[in-house]
């Protein structure tokens, strides 16, 4: 494999060892679900691979491995496919940067490991022989999978491995990451990172493939220096008040405190202002549960507005994946809402997004709000809500 076997991949492919080619294919089809890197490859994998095993379940494999002729085909054929069980499996246990700097030789080893199984379909006799499994091998070659890394991948790529972070560059890494490992801080997530890739290093240090340990270790330089960046302005926070959420909260507590609302935070039906100190400055921070941008505000970020309008389900793909934590993709979430348009329910299928990243941000809202809010107006729904993902992301990052 061209990434190498470490240890934990060696005892993985060890535990199939008592598993024959159609239940080695099963095993593969579970673990490409779990995959955090590369979906798209291992989804496509996996379905090339069932048309093999709906094929192999029509031998008799146990008395076919008696047989000298197709013996030994067949345990080639097991072979490369614990090889590509490895080769699946890592797309959810390596490091996700890892993934992300070697993703052209993953989709590599895709092809390659597509091809090698069905030239080794057509060595075993029985197969090529039987006119009914011609028609279904016939099948499998024609299945030729289009494996490659997607846009947002092949940028992210680009920005890992430059010599240098910029802040744009730590924003869309702690996006990408956040998405990778739901329910970890953006520092937690790169500890998780750094021991992987940390592990990583000493496996490529011992098969001294020094290209790939310069690279490893710029991946673990970039996880050191992004947690080292300030993520908030100041940690000297005091809560002095509390207010009840009303119609004309926002705007009744910001003539109180004569100040612009720079630090948000998710808190119920509560208003809480804070108060921050520094050694310069004294100011009051408003965070209250609301959105940012009433719905027609869209015109505060024109290129996002001009976007929408043009290509509305782009931006409403990028929403749906956020709100999943990457679980569905872009073109699932594509396909999902299509699908719905089919039986005019699409505006039921994305009020379902919009109501999950109300309840993510703790946004006050009821299911009728957001059905209306996208059946009267959805371009301006999108940018609302990708505007409100956006200035949370960035209030984080401080």
């Amino acid at each position: 494999m061209g990434l190498g076997w470490n240890m934990t991949e060696l005892g993985n492919a060890a535990q199939l060892t008592g598993l024959d080619a159609v239940g080695l294919i099963g095993a593969i089809v579970k673990v490409a679900k779990n995959a955090r890197m590369h979906k798209k490859n291992c989804k496509q994998f996996a379905q090339h691979l069932k048309l093999i095993g709906n094929l192999l379940q029509q031998l008799k494999l146990p008395e076919l491995k008696k047989r000298p002729e197709t013996s030994e085909p067949l345990e080639q054929l097991e072979d490369t496919l614990r090889k590509a069980y490895v080769l699946v499996h890592s797309c959810e246990n390596k490091s996700y940067l890892y993934l992300l700097a070697f993703g052209w030789n993953i989709v590599h080893q895709f092809k390659e490991t597509q091809a090698e199984i069905d030239s080794l379909l057509r060595l075993i006799p029985l197969i090529t022989l039987v006119e009914h499994h011609q028609e279904r091998l016939y099948a499998i070659e024609k299945d030729e999978k289009e494996y490659t890394m997607g846009a947002e991948e092949a940028k992210l790529q680009e920005t890992i491995l430059k010599s240098e972070c910029s802040e744009t560059d730590t924003r869309a890494l702690k996006h990408s990451l956040s998405r990778s490992y739901p329910g970890l801080s953006f520092h937690e997530a790169l500890q998780k990172e750094n021991e992987k890739l940390c592990h990583e290093l000493e496996h490529m240090q011992l098969q001294m493939d020094l290209d790939k340990c310069d690279v490893i270790r710029h991946l673990i330089g970039v996880t050191e220096s992004a947690s080292t960046k300030p993520q908030e302005k100041t940690n000297k926070k005091q809560s002095i008040v509390k207010f009840n959420v009303d119609s004309n909260g926002e705007n009744a507590i910001h003539d109180k405190v004569d100040a612009e609302c720079v630090y948000i935070e998710p808190l119920g039906t509560e208003i809480v202002i804070y108060k921050e100190q520094d050694a310069s400055s004294l100011s009051y921070n408003v965070a209250y549960p609301r959105w940012r941008n009433r719905i027609f505000h869209f015109y505060r970020d024109p290129g996002l507005c001009l976007f929408t309008c043009m290509y509305p389900c782009g931006t409403f793909v990028d929403i749906a994946e956020f709100v999943s934590d990457g679980k569905v993709s872009k073109e699932e979430a594509l396909n999902n809402f299509l699908s719905a348009s089919l039986v005019l329910s699409c505006f039921f299928y994305s009020c379902c997004v919009r109501r999950r990243l109300r309840k993510r941000f703790n946004i006050p809202g009821g299911s009728c709000d957001d059905y209306w809010a996208h059946a009267l107006c959805f371009p301006c729904a999108l940018i609302q809500e990708w505007s409100e993902i956006t200035a949370r992301e960035d209030a984080d990052n401080g």
